[in-house]
């Protein structure tokens, strides 16, 4: 029979046993014991500057440093602040890989203000080390020619070059015919072109871009015509090209056009050509309306479309024509919405009244920003018959000094309001349209005549309504009265036992 001394030296001893096993354990490197991709996955997942660090720690881990698959600069410098970063630290890093390494660079990234000369000798680095993944931000003390030794890349697959200041120059489309063979994600920024030279119409084509499927254009100063047809292309998004008077976009796989800030510039004749019979989703925001569009094929499979456009000058009839044929070709779409600007045009004296909309039998979201004065009643009136199946209305008002709102009479429950006369005239052909909205939503809500005869007018005749939200304007601060015409609202009886409304 053991005695407690007996066993407490026995337990002792069971724990010194513990402790050096687990002293030994923690002597143990195991990461160095690990193979070279799962020590790189896990360096990837560090700042580039600790993980250059690790170098120190003996020759493998040096070796590992320098033979990373992608490096990140943009993690250690600022481009503001040029005594943070030099390009040397770059070129020394790439120097020192060796060259059986060089398979291993998938990606090379940073932002630097340097010289012409070294941005070229930089990027001639790369390429030797067959970079496959190339995303630039520089600033230099004047523009630059597009670096030749990215064209003549067999290895390059994607590539993104802004230039933050002041911009660079594209060579000319004969000398890019067999490069870029495997590219496919192309992003320029602060293109310049020169003035004889305005027009990119043979630039991006299939035969120079063969694999590419992603292409973004930035402000590029001096374009005047631009044509992309580009046989696998996917995504193409054309941003703050003011001087823009021309648009051809072609391509069976398309499926995401994005135009935004284009048209700024002043022209009799500016023209949109769009042949992307698998388009999905189109944006054209903030554009001035071209004097043309045209469409070469239905957009069967488009399924969002939005729409902000602006006035250039006072040709309403080719400008609003030019519209009413932007919004047929996307007749398809699932989705809508339209700015302030497209409702003002449609608003017009040569707008609805003198056009017809094609049915949006698709449509089943539309959202509509507008100032909602007294000649857009009309207006809204004609989109929601051009949308028979349309489950979900948006609304967004917008509320300034040049609205030209009446207050509503909370008195006048005798119909003889003009604008509630006017909807009620409007019920036999919004028929389809009041028997599949289900969710109304009003932004900027103040209680006025126009937005009160429209949710009266819904509330009365929807007979699929499920709920309807108004959320009321920051102007709107009369509470006493907000709360009276809360109440008329849901004191009467309504076409859809299931509609509830909500007050925000």
């Amino acid at each position: 029979m053991e005695t407690r001394s007996v066993k407490r030296k026995k337990k002792k001893k069971e724990e010194e046993a513990n402790w050096f096993s687990v002293e030994e354990i923690v002597k143990v490197d195991r990461i160095s014991n690990l193979p070279d991709s799962l020590i790189h996955q896990i360096l990837l997942l560090l700042p580039l500057k600790s993980a250059a660090q690790t170098s120190l720690l003996s020759k493998r881990w040096r070796s590992l440093f320098l033979s990373l698959p992608d490096l990140d600069f943009t993690s250690i410098n600022d481009l503001k602040n040029q005594k943070s970063f030099s390009s040397n630290s770059i070129y020394k890093v790439l120097s020192l890989r060796n060259h059986r390494d060089s398979n291993n660079l998938r990606s090379l990234r940073f932002r630097a203000a340097i010289t012409f000369t070294s941005l070229n000798s930089l990027i001639r680095l790369a390429v030797t080390h067959q970079v496959q993944d190339l995303d630039i931000e520089v600033t230099t003390k004047d523009y630059f020619n597009f670096p030749r030794w990215i064209v003549t890349s067999q290895d390059l697959r994607a590539l993104k070059l802004k230039s933050s200041h002041p911009g660079f120059r594209l060579p000319p489309s004969s000398s890019i015919l067999g490069g870029f063979q495997k590219l496919t994600s192309l992003s320029l920024s602060l293109v310049i072109l020169h003035i004889h030279q305005p027009c990119l119409s043979d630039f991006f084509t299939a035969p120079s871009f063969p694999l590419l499927e992603k292409l973004n254009l930035e402000s590029c100063f001096g374009l005047k015509e631009l044509k992309v047809s580009c046989r696998l292309l996917q995504e193409f998004s054309l941003t703050n090209s003011l001087q823009l008077e021309g648009l051809e976009v072609s391509g069976n796989k398309l499926q995401r056009l994005k135009v935004e800030s284009c048209f700024h510039s002043y022209s009799e004749k500016s023209f949109v050509k769009i042949n992307t019979p698998n388009l999905k989703t189109f944006l054209w925001n903030s554009n001035a309306v071209t004097t043309s569009v045209h469409f070469l094929d239905k957009l069967v499979c488009l399924r969002k479309a939005f729409v902000k456009v602006f006035w250039l000058h006072q040709d309403l009839n080719s400008q609003t024509q030019s519209l009413f044929t932007l919004l047929s070709g996307l007749c398809n779409s699932y989705k809508l919405q339209l700015g302030n600007q497209s409702v003002e045009i449609l608003s017009s004296k040569k707008g609805l009244l003198k056009n017809h909309l094609l049915p949006f039998h698709n449509m089943r979201f539309l959202e509509l920003q507008t100032r909602f004065n007294r000649h857009n009643v009309q207006t809204l009136s004609c989109l929601f018959k051009s949308c028979p199946m349309l489950n979900i209305l948006t609304l967004k008002i917008i509320n300034d000094q040049t609205s030209e709102r009446r207050q509503w009479d909370k008195d006048l429950w005798d119909m003889s309001n003009s604008e509630i006369q006017y909807w009620e005239s409007q019920t036999y052909e919004l028929k389809s349209f009041l028997n599949h909205l289900e969710f109304v939503e009003i932004h900027g809500f103040l209680e006025c005549e126009n937005e009160m005869s429209l949710a009266i007018f819904l509330l009365r005749h929807g007979k699929a309504l499920i709920k309807m939200t108004l959320r009321s304007s920051f102007l709107c601060r009369d509470s006493l009265r907000r709360q009276m015409i809360r109440s008329q609202l849901t004191g009467f009886s309504m076409a859809s036992s299931k509609a509830k409304i909500s007050f925000h």
